[in-house]
């Protein structure tokens, strides 16, 4: 419960028609959750404009709208609300209505096109291990100390944002880790947060089926940095060609790591293989369960971001030896017949060539790199031929296949990706609609020692197919195809 005019604190109001003097049960942006007492904001979102469900709210009890355009038929005794901005309004209604929770914990925001969950999801079971109770907002899942909240975005909107971070705090969580998508941050969902710190991982090619241009999705993403007050602390890859750039205009005190270059938090990978990475970070010898160069970068923004948290830096290094990643992040096993499976997210080209360049490094001899991969439907297509030519370029054998074609035909972007294909890629591939086929193809493609990366899903259990979720679950079809080989 709280008074209309106390939750619109920092909103900027354009009209308002009725007394704000109104007490206030709930907070909602969609009607459907709407009941006696309770303020909607109607909101422009891509799909659907809630401007067209403000009626419907008002019939199940709202006595408060808040809108960007009046409605022409307005009811007795509601008060409505003029904004200039109904995404940034709910922002601010939200962590007001809550009582502000960010400013009860330490909350870390992580952004970049990759390595954003294993950043999150490291840190959060860092600060597990080191005695902390903490909370974790992922693309994987959430999680309230033990307890798991399933994830639907990587970044709630944000009155569900602001009531997930209200009950960690009421769980007593001091630190909570959070993945920030650029969609995210676009759409205000993180606006009005306080964040102790902010990490970039990298910026390449993605979203631009939202963003439009590279360009846009960079500023985007930057504007994180931009908003940090002056107590937070802001870390950056320096390796990465925008890294510096996303730290210019922060109030924020600013650090670096890097592989490359001169860093506060400087590693360099001494061996990387199978068994995990062999790194010196800051002059210190540490041997991590992680494999990759792509996470021995998480691994430093990691422990940059627990050494500006205020821990001592052998006890960091000493846990985080122990961790291992986040679900579907280069998970690999291997057959009774030595055949070696991993699954991992990559759903970008960058994602895919950095794994696919780590299998390169792990190879021992003559092994053969075989790769399973499609791209979503309804979502970027510039970057489908560019991923169908990356995986040709850096595997020895190629299958093309459906991710999640949503509403699209599987076919069709199929098509999409083997238009990018050249003379040379084209000998390597074939396509294969049904996903499951192409795992079975691959597992049978396979010799002893040879290695297959099934591309794209990970974590998810899912694959969405006309707007319905079939269980689907790459680790697992794997793991079925691998023990019916030995039969």
């Amino acid at each position: 419960m709280a008074i209309l005019k106390d939750i619109l604190y920092k909103v900027r109001l354009q009209e308002v028609i009725g007394s704000t003097q109104l007490e206030i049960k709930a907070v909602h942006i969609d009607s459907r959750k709407v009941q006696a007492g309770d303020l909607f904001i109607a909101i422009k979102g891509v799909q659907t404009d809630g401007h067209q469900f403000i009626a419907t709210a008002i019939q199940q009890g709202a006595s408060a709208i808040v809108c960007e355009n009046m409605p022409a038929d307005m009811v007795e005794g509601v008060v409505y609300v003029q904004t200039a901005n109904a995404q940034e309004a709910a922002a601010y209604i939200a962590t007001n209505f809550y009582q502000h929770p960010s400013s009860k914990i330490k909350l870390v925001g992580v952004t970049g096109t990759n390595g954003k969950t294993t950043i999150a999801t490291v840190l959060f079971k860092l600060f597990s291990k080191l005695g902390y109770r903490c909370g974790l907002i992922s693309t994987v899942q959430n999680q309230i100390g033990e307890n798991i909240v399933p994830a639907t975005h990587t970044t709630p909107d944000a009155i569900s944002l602001n009531a997930l971070l209200a009950q960690m705090v009421e769980a007593g969580c001091t630190h909570v880790f959070m993945e920030c998508s650029s969609h995210a941050i676009h759409q205000h969902r993180i606006t009005g947060l306080q964040f102790a710190g902010a990490i970039f991982s990298n910026i390449t090619h993605d979203h631009l089926d939202y963003h439009k241009t590279f360009d846009e999705y960079i500023r985007v993403k930057k504007a994180f940095f931009d908003g940090l007050g002056n107590e937070a602390f802001a870390i950056s890859n320096a390796d990465d060609k925008r890294g510096t750039v996303m730290l210019q205009n922060t109030s924020a005190k600013t650090y670096y790591y890097a592989l490359k270059t001169a860093a506060a938090f400087k590693g360099k990978i001494l061996d990387n293989a199978l068994t995990g990475l062999q790194m010196l970070v800051n002059e210190q010898e540490v041997h991590f369960r992680l494999i990759g160069e792509f996470n021995a970068y998480n691994l430093l923004a990691v422990y940059g971001a627990a050494i500006c948290l205020g821990e001592e830096r052998n006890q960091v290094l000493t846990v985080l030896s122990m961790l291992s990643g986040a679900e579907g992040r280069f998970e690999y096993t291997i057959s009774a017949q030595r055949i070696v499976g991993i699954v991992d997210y990559a759903h970008t080209p960058d994602a895919l060539e950095n794994v696919l360049a780590t299998i390169k490094k792990l190879r021992k001899g003559h092994e053969q790199v075989i790769t399973v991969v499609g791209c979503g439907g309804d979502r970027d297509k510039t970057k489908r031929p560019i991923m169908a030519q990356v995986a040709c370029d850096l595997s020895d054998r190629v299958i093309l296949t459906s991710d999640n074609p949503r509403t699209e035909d599987p076919q069709a972007i199929l098509q999409d990706m083997e238009a990018g294909l050249n003379s040379a890629a084209k000998r390597k591939y074939i396509s294969i609609v049904d996903r499951k086929e192409a795992i079975k193809t691959a597992v049978s493609l396979a010799g002893p020692e040879d290695i297959i990366l099934v591309a794209g899903k990970g974590h998810e259990k899912y694959q969405d197919i006309k707007g319905v979720k079939h269980p689907f679950d790459d680790k697992a079809v794997l793991a079925e195809q691998f023990e019916l080989l030995g039969k």
